[in-house]
């Protein structure tokens, strides 16, 4: 089954038609490549692969998977081999079928977004998303919650391998089906951050009393935990709180902890 699962992989290319943008960018020459790969090596090792966990990179020049850890063959029922062969094609086919569609806009989302932006805004460019994968033997559904970051990016800016973290959820988010956000520091030092759920450019700017908050709501605090820490009011809080929920866009506390968890926010004083 394996084999023959292999051969039709090879035959369609149906996934990866998706990134010719990606394939056809003017690649460099980067001669630190060998030395990044094989930190993977050592990154996977130091972290320690904890049950549902993986480590994945993607290379945008020939649409192969250029490192990923052995446990992706245990959550996906699909083997290495596959991976090692048709990394696109098998990645994406086991996305569950009713997320395909919006990954395949996102990727495109992306792309354009992070071809507008200068060489340093691109390093600092990432990129979240939550997925169903289908276990290929069990046909088991669970969810992934993945962080993207550019691992290597050409002398020329072009964006040639990504790294994946992916965790697997343990209990289903509220969103239905593929969910998307990405971010990044522009020159100026403002925040750009954009979702599924607000697909246009946000300028987010907090003061410093709302990073003092956002440091301590990220640490688990509740409001009235955050009164006492800051010797200010309860209701001083939630007027900070709610300053806060509306530079975000955020609609209510848990979306509010997503987005400021889907990025490194800037939380310095």
């Amino acid at each position: 089954m394996d084999k023959v699962l292999l051969k039709d992989l090879k035959k369609q290319d149906k996934y990866s038609k998706f990134f010719h943008a990606w394939k056809d960018q003017e690649f460099k020459e980067s001669p630190d490549e060998e030395k990044m790969v094989s930190e993977l090596e050592i990154l996977s090792q130091t972290i320690g692969m904890r049950e549902g966990l993986v480590i994945a990179c993607f290379d945008y020049r020939n649409l192969s998977l250029a490192f990923f850890t052995g446990n992706v063959e245990e959550l996906s029922g699909y083997p290495a081999s596959m991976f090692r062969s048709k990394g696109m094609e098998t990645s994406f086919t086991m996305i569950h079928p009713d997320d395909r569609e919006e990954l395949f806009r996102f990727q495109k989302i992306v792309f354009d977004a992070f071809h507008q932006l200068t060489l340093e805004e691109r390093q600092r460019f990432e990129f979240s998303y939550t997925t169903r994968w289908v276990h290929r033997v069990t046909q088991e559904v669970f969810w992934m919650m993945g962080r993207v970051k550019p691992y290597l990016i050409d002398s020329a800016g072009n964006f040639a391998m990504d790294l994946h973290i992916i965790l697997k959820l343990q209990t289903p988010p509220k969103t239905k089906n593929y969910d998307w956000n990405y971010s990044y520091l522009k020159d100026d030092g403002t925040r750009i951050f954009v979702s599924k759920n607000s697909p246009v450019d946000r300028e987010i700017s907090l003061t410093k009393k709302e990073k003092e908050i956002v440091k301590l709501i990220l640490n688990g605090m509740e409001s009235k935990e955050i009164s006492n820490e800051l010797n200010i009011s309860f209701n001083t809080v939630s007027t900070h709180r709610k300053n806060i929920l509306r530079k975000l866009g955020a609609r209510n506390v848990g979306e509010m902890i997503k987005i400021l968890a889907s990025y490194d926010f800037d939380i310095a004083l």
